[in-house]
């Protein structure tokens, strides 16, 4: 990590980043908005004053999709090389929600690890920039697969670190929907039993999935105490407040994974969302005249 960012410019990043995917969504005919509003925050913290990162390994521009690993292909390299070395003593970042996506996109290219123009590709063929994230996507190290995956990749890892001795912790992110998985509550119980305080999980507790409000879908909470009973050191946040997410991953060797709940608003900048309620996973806009009122607002932002 280069420097420590203010506050304030944490949060004209998650307010520029707001800004790049809305811009994409109305150029796109769609995208997923409403993750970026909830998380985008969290996201900036974690690039600028949480994770310790090397600078990016990775054009600023990225290639085009280099095609599968294979024989004839072994020098292929994974999106992780635009958060720098997967080496201790550098922190690492196993994404999940591979749909978030255009937001880790807009993080790369507001830290200066990636190329405004960049962007030009996302959800172009043949483009790494893709709007559903995999391994050769820019900031993602690996295809997690189904919702639930990250964490068991992330705790491997920091098991890893933790036998060879290594430094450096391991950084997963994950939607609050996750936790209707079976596989993530395994990997939360094998990283307690292995004492795994080098690994953070944060979550984008947003309430909202495909299917509308995720305590009508399949309740979660109370989610601090059920982790907690699973062995995880528990802080709860408003997502959206910058000095409390800094402040809660902080490092603290007590033998336990960190779990921080980030308790956010999926129309948190622009509110214009609120109309679509409860059902926000996916936005795309059902008249010009209402793209329009999404374009005018974007002039304002």
């Amino acid at each position: 990590m280069s420097r420590k960012y203010s506050v304030s410019e944490i949060q004209n990043m998650a307010n520029n980043m707001r800004k790049w995917i809305l811009k994409l969504t109305i150029e796109r005919k769609g995208g997923y908005l409403s993750q970026a509003c909830s998380s985008a925050e969290t996201i900036a913290a974690l690039y600028t004053n949480i994770m310790n990162l090397s600078p990016s390994e990775a054009p600023t521009v990225p290639p085009k999709f280099p095609g599968v690993p294979g024989r004839n292909n072994m020098d292929y390299l994974t999106g992780a090389a635009y958060n720098g070395s997967t080496k201790a003593p550098y922190d690492r970042l196993i994404f999940s929600p591979a749909h978030y996506a255009v937001v880790v996109y807009s993080a790369l290219v507001e830290s200066g690890r990636m190329a405004p123009n960049s962007l030009d590709q996302f959800n172009v063929d043949g483009s790494t920039l893709e709007m559903i994230g995999a391994e050769h996507s820019p900031g993602f190290e690996c295809t997690t697969g189904s919702l639930g995956q990250a964490i068991s990749v992330a705790g491997g890892i920091a098991l890893a670190r933790k036998l060879k001795g290594e430094q450096g912790r391991i950084f997963t992110y994950m939607s609050d929907g996750e936790f209707q998985e079976g596989q993530t509550w395994e990997a939360l119980q094998a990283a307690s039993f292995y004492k795994l305080d080098n690994l953070v999980v944060f979550v984008d507790v947003n309430g909202q999935q495909l299917d509308g409000y995720t305590k009508d879908v399949m309740n979660i909470e109370p989610l601090s105490s059920r982790c907690e009973s699973f062995g995880a050191r528990v802080i709860s946040v408003n997502g959206h407040d910058i000095e409390a997410i800094i402040k809660a991953a902080e490092p603290a060797e007590d033998g336990k994974p960190l779990v921080v709940l980030s308790y956010s608003n999926s129309s948190q900048g622009i509110p214009m969302l609120e109309e679509r309620k409860p059902f926000l996973h996916y936005v795309r806009f059902k008249s010009e005249e209402e793209e329009q009122k999404y374009l005018e607002f974007m002039k304002q932002m």
